[in-house]
């Protein structure tokens, strides 16, 4: 019996695929326990327009992601760290004040999850910082760290 999964099912396939189960397994398994249905010619079909509608999703998410990117590298954030003896820095910037500072200056809310930054920025001048917005995008942003 073809039977078309819900879920995931260990040893059997993920979610959506389309496989031959033997008709016991089916009945007494798969179907009562919701994890899939049989794979008739209505359940192929909503099976076929619902992957069609995830793809038209995913593909509006990349381009806005792609704009939204395109529109983060002409802003630029800048923050103020205290300075100590002899100009030097005292105190970092993370990423949290990054995105609390695009927030304030920019309009545009950023996850600070998704801020790029190797380790936290203790000098002054202007950085580059990496921001991921989609698996397939990442979006750079200026940070000027100037003296308080």
């Amino acid at each position: 019996m073809k039977v078309i999964l819900l879920e995931d099912v260990k040893n059997l396939g993920k979610k959506d695929d389309i496989v031959n189960v033997n008709d016991g397994y089916a009945r007494n398994f798969v179907l009562p326990k919701k994890l899939g249905v049989e794979a008739t010619g209505k359940n192929l079909n909503d099976l076929k327009l619902k992957k069609s509608n995830e793809a038209k999703l995913a593909q509006e998410q990349l381009e806005a992601a792609e704009t939204f990117a395109a529109q983060m590298e002409k802003d630029e954030v800048v923050l103020s760290i205290k300075a100590g003896e002899g100009g030097k820095a005292f105190g970092s910037i993370s990423t949290k004040e990054i995105a609390q500072g695009y927030k304030e200056q920019c309009g545009k809310e950023i996850d600070k999850k998704k801020i790029i930054l190797p380790e936290a920025i203790k000098s002054f001048g202007v950085f580059e910082v990496g921001v991921k917005l989609h698996p397939k995008v990442t979006g750079k942003l200026k940070v000027k760290v100037v003296e308080k």
